[in-house]
């Protein structure tokens, strides 16, 4: 940690407000915040269960943002509510018990999973987006359940990225209304998170004055930030996280090495 709380906080609020702006606008947020907090001296497991309690009222406040979206969305859609829930909570929980020597050492390669998966969006989206089947899908649920389960463990896990994975569910299932999709997504990004955010608050290694002013920030960011963020263009917000996130992968990398 720095010895001036101040600079502390001051960066901690700033980091905040980049990754709700960016979260607004691009995905990715959690490549901005949880990186700072590791720079700032935290542990990375520490960091990491820092960063999901604190960006958590973020997507929540997304969800409530496409409620009109949701009141017309395929009501067979919330029952993925169950294993979102069901994965979040063993994604914490492996976390919570995984070494922190351990975790620092697959770090890097959560870092650029998630980093690729955020420079793949659009093409995964125009790959997968396959209306013709928008209205003969019978048997769709049962494996959407499997996948979102998958999601819901890494997001309790590390987080980064599962918006990406859920649009490229949604689309594969004929999903085409991009702000229906969104709503969902921002729902059940409510449900990994938010069980593993009450987990890591109960059980986990949190710093509350870090997430207290995290969560003032991803608030501020979303509202505020995001309207700077649009006039530089998704595209430009989009390779500068990107370009953030292959920059720790590389910081990471070179931590074990040295």
């Amino acid at each position: 940690m720095t010895s001036d709380p101040i600079f502390h906080f001051l960066v901690v609020f700033v980091a905040g407000c980049l990754a709700g702006g960016v979260n607004s606008v691009a995905g990715g947020g959690t490549l901005l915040a949880f990186p700072t907090l590791i720079w700032l001296g935290l542990p990375s497991v520490a960091a990491n269960m820092t960063s999901t309690v604190a960006l958590w009222p973020g997507s929540l406040g997304g969800a409530w943002g496409f409620r009109r979206e949701l009141a017309t969305v395929d009501r067979r859609l919330y029952a993925l509510a169950v294993p979102s829930v069901a994965g979040g909570i063993l994604g914490a929980v492996l976390l919570r018990i995984t070494p922190t020597d351990v975790f620092d050492w697959i770090l890097p390669f959560l870092i650029l999973f998630a980093t690729c998966l955020l420079m793949a969006q659009d093409v995964l989206q125009r790959r997968f987006n396959l209306t013709a089947l928008h209205h003969a899908r019978s048997h769709w649920l049962s494996w959407t359940m499997l996948f979102q389960f998958a999601v819901a463990v890494y997001g309790g896990y590390f987080g980064a990225g599962i918006g990406i994975l859920m649009l490229a569910a949604l689309s594969l299932m004929g999903h085409t209304d991009i702000h229906q999709m969104n709503g969902v997504k921002n729902l059940f990004a409510v449900c990994i998170n938010g069980v593993a955010a009450i987990y890591f608050a109960v059980t986990g290694d949190v710093h509350w004055g870090d997430v207290a002013v995290m969560a003032a920030g991803s608030v501020a960011g979303g509202v505020g930030a995001a309207g700077l963020f649009r006039r530089l263009g998704r595209q430009m917000v989009r390779r500068v996280v990107i370009a953030v996130g292959f920059l720790m992968t590389l910081s990471t990398l070179w931590r074990q090495w040295n």
